[in-house]
This record gives C-alpha cells, structure tokens and sequence, in this order.
C-alpha cells in the first residue's frame, strides 16, 4: 500500500503555501529591451474581460484595450428556406457519387445568407503623450507570468521611470500607474480614442475624467446592400478613464484629454462595458470607478495578485534548476529558431498558455475567442469569432489537466445558450429535434450555415462542443453541474445526431451527412474537386463520442432510460472507423484521392485525440493513426500553429515523447511571434492553448481509465518536476523525475475514488479517501 498522508486543513493550506513559493520563485517573465514596434510584439494583460496590449513607448504610449462583449452584430435567423425541401435530394446525389452536383445544389439551398455581419472589436487606445527624452538608457518591457503585471522601466535625461500596468478583476479596472524617482518628473497627457472603419465615437474631457462612447453599427452601405432597416446592429460600449496624482496637478487638454504637470506619481484608472448583458454600462462603470478610486494602490495591487495566483499557482512545472538566460524573450527565442536549447522557455511558454486562460476566461463571461480577449480594429482576422470546428474547443483543452476548472465554465454557458438557436436550426434546416450547430458562431449565438460549403456545411458544432460537458464531469464529478446544466445540453446534442443520421444503402450502417470533413477537400474520379459527403469519419467519431458519454450520464442519473436504449441501438449500427488500402486511418466512408496531402485539419483523428477511441487496447487503429499523422507530416502538414499544437497532443498520445517534443520545438520556430503569442499566421490564441495541453499530456494521461505517468518524456526533459495537473476521477498529480526516470509521484485525491496509476511496465490499484494524498517512489512503491 502507498504512504498515505492524512491532510487536515492546516496542513493542505500549508501544501498549497509551499506551491505558490515555488511558482513565485520560477523566472517567469516574458521581457524586452525595446518598444513594442507593433501589434504582434506588444504584452497583454488581462482580468477575464477587460484586457490590453502593452507597447511601452518611452514618449507615445500606446495601450490597446478590448472588453470582451465589444462586438457588431445581433441576433438574426438565416436558415435557407430551401434546405429542408431539397435535403434527400442532396443526400441522394451523394450516396450515388454525384459529389460536384451534390455540392452545387447544397450551394444553393443549404447555406444561408446571413445579412448582418458580425465581429468582435476594439475598445479603443489609451495613449500617453510626453515630452520627447533626449537620451534614453537601461529600458525593459515585461510580463510576469507569477503576478499578471506588466513593467516597463527606463531612464531618460537622467530620471528613472517606471510603469506597471495590470487589469484588476477584483475591482474590474485596467491599472496603469506611472513613478519617477525624482520629484515632479511626470509631466504627460492622458487620452482615449477609437479609431478605424466606421469608427465614430463620443470623447467627453471633463477636469478629471475623459469617457468614451459609441453604439457599433454597420455601415450605411451595408446596411443599403442588406436592406438593414432601423435594427440594432451592435453593441453600446462606454469607457472611461480618471487620474489620482500624487504631487503636481491634474487639468483638463481640450480637444485631447487630461494633462499631468509635474507629478511624483499617478494612477490610471479605466473602467468599461457594453450593453451587451442587459445592463446599463454607464452606471457600471461609474460605480466600478467610484468603488476603486478610494482603495489604495497597494491595496488595489494585493487583490489583483491574490485573484490571480489563487489560479496560476495550483501548478508550477521545471525542467531544469539552472535560471532563465539574461537576454531578451524575443532572442531567447530566435536562439531556439537556429537550433538552441532552452528548457526554461518551454516552461515559461507552457504557464503563458495558463496565465493567457486565466486572462481571457472568467466565470460568468464569455469564453476565450480566436484570440482570447486581445484583437486589434475593427476586423480582426476571421472576426476573432467563435470556430467550433475546433478552434475555440482547443481553447480549452488546457482547462481541467492545468486545475483550471473553473475556467472551462464560460465555454460551457456558451454551449449551453446555443441551444436556442440550435432547436430552431435543426427544425427548420432538416427536419428533426435536438440542437445543431456549424463551423462557426459568434457572440450572439447563431448556429445556421453561410459562406461556402467546403468550410461550412459540417453540422458538428454542437455536438463537439457538447463533449466538454462530460469532460468537465469526468475531472469534477460535479452531479448538480451534470444535472443542470451538463447532461440537458449532451442529450439535446445527442437527439439531433440520433435524428440526422441516415442508413447508406450500400453498407446498412448509418451514416450523418451531408457533411464534410473540415475543411478539407478530395478529387472524384470524373476530376471534380469537392470537399461534400455522407459519413465523414470525424462525424462519427464525435457522434460516437457524444452518444457513449449520454448514455454514461444518463446511467448516473438514472434518467431516460428509454432514451439511453434509442442511442444504444444507434451507437451498434454507427459507421466503424475504416482504414485505407495504405493501412492510414479513411477520411471520408470512401478512399478518395485528397488535393492536399498535408492539409492543416486532420480531423479523422479526433478519435486519438481529444476523444479516446484509438489507444492501446485498439493496436490496429494505433498503427493506423501513427501512419496517418506521418503521411500529413511527411506531405507539409502542421504549418499553421493550431494544427502543429495538435500534432503535439497526438504524438504525445502515442507515446513518442521524441517526435511530441520535436513538434514543439517546430512550434516555437515556425509558429510563435517574439510576444509568445501563437502564429497562424496570424495570431490565433488556440495554438498556444494547445500547446498546454499537449505538454501536460506528455507527462500525465488519464483517458484510458489509468493515470500513465511521463507516457510521453522526451531525452531532451531528463530532469524535471510538476506539480498540480489534474488526472480524471479528481486526482491532483505531481510529479518528479530525473536522469529519465520517474523519483517520485504524489497523488492528491479529491474525490476519494480508486486510483489505477501506471508508469513503464507497472500499473498500482488502490483504494483512496477524499482529501488524502498517496506517494510513491520511482518504482510505484511507498
């Protein structure tokens, strides 16, 4: 039996204690020694909802701001009238092989035109103009990682300054306070302003305050284009800014905002909000300022880090006790492009995925988007929207494994209120119950198909995303989350899956479709291009997926059981996965030549990773999906930076800890911007989510019904600790090893379950009361 560790309260806060001095002793600071000369090299600070982008000018500041809820668009309903009518049609072109006039016809009655163009947007700047320095010296920008602050320092003619900037979420407020260490240094004017297409905001300077407003509306020509009458078309934000000085004086610069004259110090205080939760975000914000403006800064400051580090102290992770190189990140990570190692990068990008999370993701907000909470102007690339054919899911693949649970819950509601629209969708798109949902949505939760059908025509969002319900389950064990929320939207996921499938002629087996496999393509024996099926294999998978975790819940809740049995049946007839006559997994039900070998989805994958169908007890599919991923590889796959974050997560499920580090490594070369933010190109936060999670999947994996410590340890991580990632039955792990091999293993049960650990050729069962923790040395004795 493993030493167990009784842990009364004292003595847990006590272990936690020890934890955050741990994390706070780590270097862990993404720094400069120069401006930021754009967008892409700027830091972003963050408390959920309101984030900016530090760009650290010595003379023209430049803070960009987001809210999370600035975005153009509304609810609008935009199923084709004409798709419920033509949908046998469709799918039986398909089943008789006429792909091309399949996909013309869906072209046309499938895909909606959605009238109201929507996309999250800027907040706006806050600019910082002072007097030009003759001379400046000794200047760094930086993030730490341990307290969510951003610094900047240097020394012009002679006078020290120094900013530090962070966003409260305590006190739901973006702090910038600037000091100078010689009296009455601080002479500068404070402005706000919203600037780009259609951009057309009210800028209010009173003698100590500037505000801004402005309801987003599309522009007249596309409102004349789309025939947009008098409907609301975006969201009414308001911002506003006030200043405290210490020393010197405070006055009102028409037509620019607030001038400091010779002040020892000063704090920036911006609050902000929309409309968007149906409140009224001039009062908001007025009472998060009044309620702020009377704290201390240092009182302001401990709030702020003790928020934080309440999330990001739960895991600290080394691979190697020497400190972090003396030079700047963007460097550091030039180094690493020309073939240098840096272990203490790796840790340091690994906890910016954590810290990015904690930023972007709050309870009670909307969940991380294409770029979490940070995007510039007033068309971010692909609208910084809501891709659920696998970007925002990656977004929170780091979520339960990094103990950060309770941040997969925006994600969560979000699902949870597309359902609305999903109902009306299935109903009226293809004729049956439950709830559906395509490629992509945004903040206003539409879930019909528009644009072209080589990208959108897959009717899997819903169901994607509604396995993150049973995987929050799995880790938390929570029975109200599963009950109120979690097992509702899983069935209604399940019920339209169950209703959409259809029996393809030639095997008997059910099949879903149309559909595609995103967003990639195939060429037909007459030499059409086309990407348009009947049975997909990553339909299948996540109906597999989805259907087997309802009937789980279904089970603990000992609810629909009639229902359960409907989807028993439907699970025993489903599509299997195929393989080709190369022995690689099939990406459609037929063995069609691909027009793009290396295409950056690889989505008939899925079953490897997220999901859990391809794993060790099924050798066949293993030795199938190594040689799928190779062939993409070998063929230019990975060269977006979400897709090489993937590729990661999958290696690191087949257990090649050298090739998951290797397409780490790629990661960092090829994908990563000097800022650590991942490249797409452009940034996309969802390769730096990824990344997370596929390097705690290197070390720790809980899928299979077992915790399997270091599966996945590359030679280049010989020696190393972790401590806090979260196995599934609420197990918290930490972990130690060296010279290759695991030293020692601590388990901290939470729910008092029995455990299953493995490592190597040996596999421990033992019983476990909630609240206790087991350790084990390196050969899984105590």
């Amino acid at each position: 039996m493993p030493i167990r560790l009784k842990q009364p309260l004292l003595t847990f806060l006590f272990t936690l204690l020890l934890s955050a001095c741990f994390a706070q002793r780590q270097e862990l600071k993404i720094w400069f020694n120069q401006p930021a000369n754009d967008w892409n090299h700027a830091l972003p600070v963050g408390n959920g909802s309101l984030g900016a982008m530090v760009f650290g000018n010595p003379e023209n500041e430049r803070i960009q701001l987001n809210e999370e809820t600035v975005w153009l668009g509304t609810k609008e309903d935009f199923v084709n009238p004409g798709a419920k009518r033509n949908l046998e049609k469709i799918r039986t072109l398909l089943f008789e092989g006429k792909y091309a006039e399949a996909e013309a016809m869906a072209q046309e009655h499938l895909m909606g035109e959605k009238r109201i163009p929507s996309t999250y947007q800027t907040l706006g700047d806050l600019v910082l103009e002072f007097q030009k320095p003759t001379a400046i010296s000794n200047y760094r920008r930086e993030l730490d990682l341990t307290t969510a602050i951003a610094r900047v320092t240097y020394t012009a003619d002679g006078v020290n300054y120094t900013r530090e900037i962070f966003s409260s979420f305590p006190n739901q407020c973006l702090i910038v306070r600037l000091t100078a260490d010689k009296k009455g240094a601080l002479n500068f004017v404070a402005g706000l302003k919203r600037e780009g297409e259609n951009a057309n905001p009210l800028i209010i300077v009173t003698k100590d305050e500037v505000k801004l407003s402005e309801t987003l509306s599309v522009s007249e020509e596309t409102k004349k284009q789309k025939a947009i009458g008098e409907e609301k078309t975006g969201v009414s934000l308001y911002s506003r800014m006030k200043i405290t000085n210490e020393g010197g004086e405070v006055i009102k610069e028409s037509g620019k905002g607030l001038r400091v004259k010779g002040a020892d110090a000063v704090i920036i205080y911006l609050t902000a909000g929309t409309d968007y939760w149906g409140g009224n975000p001039i009062k908001e914000t007025q009472a998060e300022m009044d309620a702020v403006i009377l704290k201390s800064y240092e009182g302001i400051r401990k709030a702020h880090m003790a928020d934080y580090q309440q999330y990001f102290n739960r895991v600290s992770f080394s691979l190697t006790n020497n400190p972090a190189p003396n030079i700047p990140t963007n460097i550091r990570l030039q180094n690493v492009k020309h073939g240098a190692t840096d272990l203490n990068l790796i840790e340091t990008y690994y906890q910016f995925g954590r810290y990015m999370l904690i930023s972007s993701s709050r309870p009670d907000g909307l969940p991380a988007n294409l770029q979490g909470i940070w995007a510039d102007g007033m068309w971010p690339p692909w609208s910084a929207d809501y891709h659920i054919n696998i970007n925002i899911q990656m977004n929170y693949w780091l979520a339960e494994t990094t103990n950060l649970s309770e941040l997969h819950l925006p994600f969560l509601e979000f699902v949870d209120k597309l359902r609305a629209d999903g109902n009306k969708t299935a109903k009226a798109m293809y004729g049956v119950e439950g709830a559906v949902a395509h490629f992509t949505t945004d903040a206003f939760h539409f879930t019909e198909p528009y644009g072209q059908t080589d990208w959108a025509m897959w009717p899997m969002g819903q169901a994607w995303s509604s396995t993150h319900y049973w995987q929050h389950y799995q880790f938390t064990e929570d029975k109200d989350f599963l009950t109120q929320l979690g097992y509702p939207a899983m069935k209604d996921a399940a019920t339209f899956c169950k209703n959409f499938l259809v029996t393809n002629p030639k095997t008997g087996k059910l099949v879903s479709g149309p559909s595609i496999s995103p967003e990639n393509k195939f060429v037909t024996t007459t030499e059409d291009t086309v990407s348009m099926v009947m049975g997909p294999t990553m339909d299948h998978m996540i109906i597999r997926d989805l259907l087997t975790s309802t009937i789980e819940a279904s089970k603990i809740l000992d609810v629909d059981a009639d229902f359960r049995a409907e989807l028993e049946k439907t699970l025993a007839n489903l599509s299997p996965i195929q393989l080709g006559s190369d022995g690689r997994i099939m990406e459609w039900t037929e063995e069609f030549k691909e027009e793009n070998l290396g295409h950056r989805h690889i989505s008939h994958l899925y079953g490897l990773y997220p999901a859990n169908q391809i794993t060790i007890s099924t050798p066949e599919l293993l030795t199938a999906a190594r040689k799928t991923i190779d062939t993409r590889l070998a063929n230019g796959g990975g060269h977006t930076g979400w897709s090489r974050a993937w590729i990661i997560n999958f290696f690191a499920r087949l257990q090649d800890g050298e090739e998951a580090y290797n397409n780490l490594i790629a990661l960092l070369q090829k994908s990563t911007l000097d800022n650590l933010f991942d490249n797409h190109p452009p940034f996309q936060i969802d390769g730096n989510f990824g990344a997370t999670a596929g390097i705690t999947e290197m070390l720790m994996q809980s899928h299979n019904g077992e915790i399997h410590i270091l599966p996945a340890l590359p030679k280049a991580w010989s020696s190393g600790e972790i401590k806090g990632i979260v196995a599934r039955g609420g197990f918290e792990v930490s972990i130690s090893w060296d010279k290759g091999k695991l030293t020692q293993v601590s388990i901290l049960s939470k729910l008092g379950n029995e455990c299953k650990l493995h490592y190597g050729d040996k596999i421990v069962i033992f019983e476990t009361e909630k609240g206790s923790e087991y350790k084990f040395n390196g050969l899984l004795e105590n």
